[in-house]
């Protein structure tokens, strides 16, 4: 159990994860945060990381920081993306054992399971087939963080655990259409497609895929739930067990973002994995279910981005989904 005046490291603050973590923890009464931006510090440098641990000596890490993006930036920058995710966690990671962290919690992601994954996806499925081409380094990266922590424990007794969240969304998302994921690039692209009064909208693929959405609060909230919790399981899926096709995802965006023009999909493109539906059955038998309904998500969401990045340039950029 955490105490409330442990000290707690929240690597990747600012985003969409480590942000919700920030706010889940300081309504609960957690006040000794350890905050960094990458700018202080820059967690892929192996002796900036050291040092800092060195200094501050954290007693739980929640390691959120990552190199993320949608279906273009995963195949556009694939190098960068398996690079900076590899080279964060193996010095966290290592890191928070060096220095002693009583916990540590790992965030990997639902693409690290096969692209023809039996549905749901349970956490015994991982490495039993080919991931999905489009953004195979950034699964593999994750993979080696999930590895990583399980050999520690395995290995030098650390208790290191490894979230394997759905697709996010929330406040303090990527709205870039060039690098966001799939639902913060429909709210940015519809909103500005409301804006110019367009006739139509274009998106990636058929919309036949599904997915699953979690919103971030959700996410920190399951999160601190499993910090607190005694369990043996190193590695837990966390999502609502519910899917939707990107096809119903769009017509409910459209919705909340009030866009009245049609939809069209340019079948060219592809649509990524079929389907990608965690099972969350370890989660729900140790006690915890998500609270935020999608459309009440995607409300709140939208809410933030239009105080906060309603003033995001006007683009005819048509890669998002």
């Amino acid at each position: 159990m955490m105490n409330l005046s442990d000290k707690i490291y929240v690597a990747g603050h600012r985003g969409l994860v480590g942000s919700a973590i920030v706010r889940a923890l300081r309504k609960q009464g957690y006040t000794h945060l350890v905050l960094r931006t990458h700018a202080e510090l820059d967690l892929t440098q192996q002796q900036q990381v050291y040092d800092f641990f060195a200094q501050e000596k954290p007693d739980y890490v929640f390691l959120a920081a990552a190199k993320v993006g949608g279906i273009h930036a995963n195949n556009t920058y694939r190098g960068e993306f398996i690079f900076n995710n590899l080279a964060i966690e193996l010095n966290v990671i290592e890191a928070a054992r060096c220095f002693g962290a009583k916990k540590l919690v790992f965030f990997g992601s639902s693409c690290s399971y096969p692209r023809l994954c039996p549905q749901p996806m349970k956490e015994a499925y991982l490495l039993t087939g080919p991931l999905e081409p489009t953004n195979e380094p950034y699964a593999i990266a994750k993979i080696a963080g999930l590895k990583l922590c399980e050999a520690y424990n395995a290995q030098y007794g650390t208790q290191f655990i490894s979230l394997i969240p759905t697709s996010l969304y929330g406040p303090n998302d990527n709205f870039d259409l060039a690098t966001s994921h799939v639902l913060p690039a429909l709210i940015c692209k519809l909103h500005q497609a409301k804006i110019k009064r367009d006739t139509h909208v274009s998106f990636w693929g058929t919309g036949a895929a599904y997915r699953e959405f979690l919103h971030a609060d959700d996410l920190a909230s399951a999160c601190l739930f499993l910090t607190n919790t005694e369990h043996a399981e190193f590695l837990i899926n966390i999502g609502t067990g519910q899917e939707i096709t990107i096809r119903d995802l769009i017509t409910l965006v459209q919705g909340v973002v009030g866009f009245s023009g049609d939809i069209v999909f340019d079948s060219s493109k592809p649509d990524g994995a079929p389907r990608k539906l965690l099972d969350t059955s370890r989660l729900t038998q140790l006690g915890w279910h998500a609270s935020l309904g999608l459309e009440e998500g995607v409300r709140d969401t939208y809410r933030w981005f239009l105080e906060n990045r309603g003033d995001i340039p006007l683009t005819q950029t048509t890669q998002t989904s």
